[in-house]
């Protein structure tokens, strides 16, 4: 068995912990925010050191949604508590290439607006790879950027963020331990999780100038950062598998100060997470009596009340039968909690008020379609709020089309004038000049949020939401006119809580889907979790159900409530989902699961009615499946 190397000498706070069974030692937090205050305290703890040694501090910067909420957190100390980093030296790991440092594209252009423009490091102390020189200078910039960092006495602190393939930096699959400082190709598939953020994967550069890993092996201490589901794969081959150059990040097993910090959905395959009897004792909960049951039950393919007392043995579960047997209680127990769990009324027989917020326009009927039009049908008092406008996801041609369409309609009917004219000229401009991945004009935001507002009106009227109970939020953090969106503040929770105190709802649905591959439906339920701790000092404290997107669903042992869905349901939900037009055939951002989202709704659906049978309880067509809020996400 596997062991963890000893964890540094800082000790995890109450909500984070070491994991056992890890080659880096790795510490977990419930929470994205604790992740994100625990690095920056270990930046700021590294500056005041060294601030009051009067020596300079020498860190590696990385770039992306990961370390950003760290860049946010030093801000704030920089801002509130006075953290001095005039005596800081960055040095940045990588920089596509060729890349203008102006574009909207560049980590130059990433790195000043989402941190070095907020606090005071000093110009000349900020070194970022250059992605405008000419291909025969890449080399020489390269080998000064070494000297560079070496004239420093080396970096002290490098924090990394890791890719989909275990790249960090752009270091992919078949770099060398001893690589340095270099012009790379990307791999294809660090430039299709790029693609969003250029609108194409045709738009995203094939090179990009990287540090190398033994530049990053050669810092004096690593923080690497990794946060979400769709990070949970690479977490686990990182710090469970072998060092291999087809996986670059397990060369961190070799550094005697390097850190994994993560946080519950990245930690999500490990095995102390998902089988942690197999990694010594542990005291058994109701919670992983029903994750081993349920697995074990998976695993020999048998319902769960067929299991035997050889198959616990046998499967390294015996521990669980001597603490909380006989073997009949357990399986009796798991079995009564799932069937209790099936809702044909999910919101009961009373009428009720009840409340779904989609972060997008089409999140509703995807990902809780066919309960949203159980509620209705049932006579429940059903509102729908759209947090986000979902402009961005909209193609160039969709909104054309538009624009064509409503002015050959003024044409038809008279109501031609110069200001339309002029406007439509305006519009059409800006499209046909728009660099590729550059953000579209107000006057075109406007337009594609039009599109999916009007899609999403008849999507709800198909599930029997008529248009006076749809609220269209249009939470200002998303206002950017980029995949990358601003924090959520002060204006977000207060749109949400204004609109809790009208409703007054018994029950909400919010979007807990963390492999959303853009972070939007994770910004989107911390602003509805921070409205709700306002309005509970009034008295409105509702149910609080979470659902799943297009992206993942979640495991039968996570499930507290499936609603049954009859064919005739699914393929109602499916005609809602057809409703969104703009999204349907060839979705801007479909993640990594290139299905149109109404087959990835109806095959995950099925699937887990499929495992519920499997599991012994009652047969259905398909089920939707949702987990009670209790203070984690």
């Amino acid at each position: 068995m596997t062991t963890s190397r000893t964890p540094p000498r800082h000790k995890a706070t109450q909500t984070s912990q070491y994991l056992r069974n890890t080659k880096i030692p790795t510490l977990l937090f419930n929470h994205v925010s604790e992740v994100d205050r625990h690095v920056a305290l270990v930046v700021e703890g590294l500056i005041r050191e060294n601030n009051s040694a009067g020596t300079p501090t020498v860190l590696g910067l990385p770039t992306g949604s990961t370390p950003i909420g760290v860049y946010r957190e030093l801000i704030r100390l920089r801002k509130d508590e006075g953290l001095d980093f005039s005596n800081v030296v960055t040095f940045n790991l990588d920089e596509y290439y060729p890349m203008d440092p102006t574009s909207i594209h560049s980590y130059n252009r990433w790195m000043r607006a989402n941190f070095f423009d907020h606090v005071n490091i000093p110009e000349e102390n900020i070194h970022i790879p250059r992605g405008d020189l000419p291909l025969d200078e890449v080399e020489s910039f390269c080998e000064e950027y070494e000297r560079e960092i070496s004239r420093l006495g080396g970096i002290q602190l490098q924090l990394l963020g890791i890719g989909r393939t275990g790249h960090v930096g752009f270091n992919e699959p078949g770099s060398s331990r001893h690589s340095l400082t270099r012009l790379v190709t990307l791999d294809p598939q660090t430039r299709a999780d790029a693609a969003s953020s250029f609108f194409s994967a045709e738009s995203v550069p094939l090179q990009a100038i990287t540090m190398g890993i033994s530049t990053i092996l050669n810092a004096k201490k690593i923080i690497i950062m990794a946060l979400g589901e769709h990070k949970s794969a690479i977490v686990r081959k990182t710090v469970e598998g072998d060092p291999t150059s087809s996986v670059p990040a397990t060369f961190l097993q070799e550094h005697a100060h390097a850190v994994f910090v993560i946080d519950s959905a990245a930690a999500s395959q490990l095995t102390s997470i998902q089988t942690p009897w197999m990694v010594g004792r542990i005291q058994w909960t109701p919670q992983l009596e029903r994750k081993a049951v349920i697995g074990l039950a998976r695993q020999v393919g048998k319902p769960l009340q067929k299991l035997c007392e050889a198959d616990f043995v046998e499967n390294h579960l015996h521990d669980l039968l001597r603490q909380r047997g006989p073997i009949s209680a357990v399986r009796e127990r798991v079995f009564e909690g799932l069937l209790s769990g099936i809702f044909t009324k999910p919101a009961g027989d009373s009428r009720q008020t009840v409340l779904v917020f989609s972060p997008h326009p089409d999140d509703d009927v995807i990902s809780m379609g066919g309960t949203l039009i159980t509620l209705a049908d049932q006579g429940h008092g059903v509102h729908i709020a759209y947090q986000t406008s979902g402009n961005i996801a909209v193609h160039d041609y969709d909104a054309l089309r538009h624009i064509d369409f409503v002015r050959e309609h003024n044409a038809m009917f008279g109501l031609e004038n110069p200001a339309t004219l002029e406007l439509d000229r305006r519009m059409r401009d800006a499209i046909f000049a728009k660099a590729p991945g550059a953000p579209d004009s107000k006057e075109v935001q406007a337009i594609k949020g039009l599109i999916r507002q009007t899609e999403a009106t008849r999507a709800a009227a198909t599930a029997g939401v008529p248009l006076e109970r749809l609220h269209f939020l249009n939470l200002p953090f998303y206002q950017t006119g980029k995949v990358e969106k601003a924090p959520i503040g002060e204006a977000d929770v207060t749109i949400i809580a204004d609109l809790l105190r009208k409703l007054k709802p018994y029950q909400i649905y919010v979007a807990g889907d963390l492999s959303d591959p853009h972070g939007t439906h994770r910004m989107c339920a911390q602003a509805i979790l921070k409205s709700l701790q306002v309005v509970a000092a009034e008295g409105i404290i509702p149910e609080v159900w979470l659902y799943r997107g297009a992206w993942h669903e979640y495991e039968p042992h996570e499930i507290e409530r499936v609603v049954p869905l009859s064919p005739e349901l699914v393929d109602r939900k499916k005609q809602a989902i057809f409703r969104h037009e703009s999204q349907k055939d060839a979705p801007l951002f479909p993640g990594a699961d290139k299905r149109e989202f109404w087959v990835r709704a109806e095959e995950r659906t099925k699937r887990t009615a499929a495992l519920y049978n499997q599991l012994g309880l009652p047969e259905y067509y398909a089920l939707e499946a949702f987990v009670r809020y209790n203070g984690q996400l």
